[in-house]
């Protein structure tokens, strides 16, 4: 791929949108690199590699706003694009809370996270992880087919400019592996999978331990039995645990309050989780999946408690959201090239318990273990979730037989409530948190 001049590009393109009648603008320029391979039955499949190129162009006349974008990079295409941009934006409605961030809020230093790992991995050895993450799943005993494995390499550069004064970039890499197998035969078949990602291949989990972790997981779910439907504690295995913080984030962003449309509306500074809970939003996380040194508004940002003692403590904001809350943004602007920004989480977590796993669960007399969840079963209104799952039964505080073709069901307001996190949290995601205990949930069985 041929190299552009990506600051000088940008530069150019705000100065010809003021002089072509805007306001004020702002330029996001993105490169991606992505390379991938899959491997399926001791066979390679595909081995595919992608470069782009993606730029978008915002432009202000008074409250009117506009966006373009572009791939194509001629200097004949680019030149058009600040009239095109700006005549859109006269035709456009009135946005009272659009506009570009104050300098004021603006990134004074870009921080070093160390996101880039300098050195690309060759198609071959893409190939071997490939090999060796579904490999090692098929060697498990028990497991009998693959629906593949896979290696992929990724690199993404970020170079956003504004009128406003603003010029930063940065730039991350990411490896991952993974793997789904089947175990057992006919329609006694059972699937499960595994994986793993990382800013640097160094910190990449081992591929066969990847994969035998996917060929175990697919084995211990053989033989299901149907349980009946109850009121149970429910554990969930870090895997799945991450996604009912994935729904706070949801819930608390400053998009959806200011439209009154979150069951955490009229729920900030106060008690929303058990006093044994906090929750994390950290863009500086070192090598973090989700780690950025600014916000896609070029907003200084930082590590915020979301939850502290189980109290709500912000919402996530960009400028917009903010306005309209008549609040400040909390630098949580996240962008593409083809529209406006809205509010994202970066690194959020769910800090460690300070019990075990086994700890947590030793006083359930029956109770469900979920290491799965199917659908997207939950109300941002009013806080209902209902999710299929499937897991394994709890006797005694021990794991007993595994369980598919469940519903759990309940309020989200009530699980935050009734969780208690224990103290086995990774960071494995971008979204993580321990295992994690709900009372008084409902399965719906047989």
């Amino acid at each position: 791929m041929a190299r552009i001049d990506s600051r000088s590009t940008l530069e150019r393109l705000i100065d010809a949108s003021k002089r072509a009648g805007a306001d004020a603008a702002d330029a996001l320029l993105v490169e991606n690199v992505s390379s991938s391979v899959s491997y399926r039955l001791g066979k390679l499949e595909d081995v595919e590699r992608a470069e782009s190129y993606d730029l978008g162009l915002r432009v202000f006349v008074g409250r009117k706003v506009a966006f373009v974008s572009s791939t194509d990079f001629a200097q004949d295409s680019l030149a058009q694009l600040p009239e095109r941009a700006v005549a859109m934006a006269r035709l456009a409605p009135e946005d009272k809370y659009a506009g570009l961030a104050p300098q004021e809020r603006l990134a004074k230093t870009i921080p070093s996270l160390d996101l880039e790992d300098p050195h690309e991995p060759s198609a071959d050895a893409l190939v071997a992880l490939a090999r060796d993450v579904e490999g090692s799943a098929m060697s498990v005993p028990g497991v009998t087919n693959s629906e593949g494995g896979g290696a992929s390499f990724s690199r993404s550069a970020v170079l956003l400019a504004t009128s406003e004064g603003f010029l930063g970039g940065y730039a991350g890499t990411n490896f991952g592996i993974g793997v789904a197998v089947l175990a057992g035969e006919g329609i006694a078949m059972e699937r499960d999978y595994d994986q793993a990602s990382a800013r640097h291949a160094s910190d990449l989990q081992d591929a066969a331990a990847v994969g035998r972790s996917a060929g175990d997981r697919a084995v211990r779910r053989l033989n299901p039995r149907k349980v009946t439907s109850q009121a149970v504690p429910i554990v969930y295995d870090p895997r799945v645990s991450g996604g009912l913080i994935g729904h706070l984030a949801g819930a608390i962003s400053g998009a959806a309050i200011a439209r009154g449309v979150s069951f955490l509306k009229d729920l900030k500074d106060k008690a929303v989780f058990s006093s044994s809970v906090d929750v994390i939003d950290d863009p500086h996380r070192i090598r973090g999946l989700r780690s950025k040194p600014f916000d896609g508004e070029g907003v200084e940002n930082r590590s915020w408690k979301i939850i502290e003692n189980g109290v709500l403590k912000t919402w996530l904001l960009d400028c917009a959201s903010a306005k309209q809350l008549g609040l400040v943004t909390t630098g949580h602007a996240a962008r593409g090239t083809g529209g406006p920004p809205s509010p994202s989480s970066t690194n959020l977590y769910m800090a460690a318990g300070i019990l075990t796993p086994k700890e947590l669960m030793a006083d359930i007399k029956q109770g469900f273990y979920v290491t799965e969840l199917i659908g997207m079963g939950v109300n941002g209104v009013t806080g209902d979730y209902s999710r299929g799952a499937a897991g394994f039964w709890i006797e005694n505080g021990n794991i007993a037989f595994p369980v598919s073709e469940v519903t759990i069901a309940g309020n989200l307001k009530d699980m935050y409530q009734h969780l208690t996190p224990a103290n086995d949290l990774e960071f494995r995601y971008g979204t993580n948190a321990p295992t994690v205990r709900v009372e008084g949930m409902t399965i719906a069985g047989a």
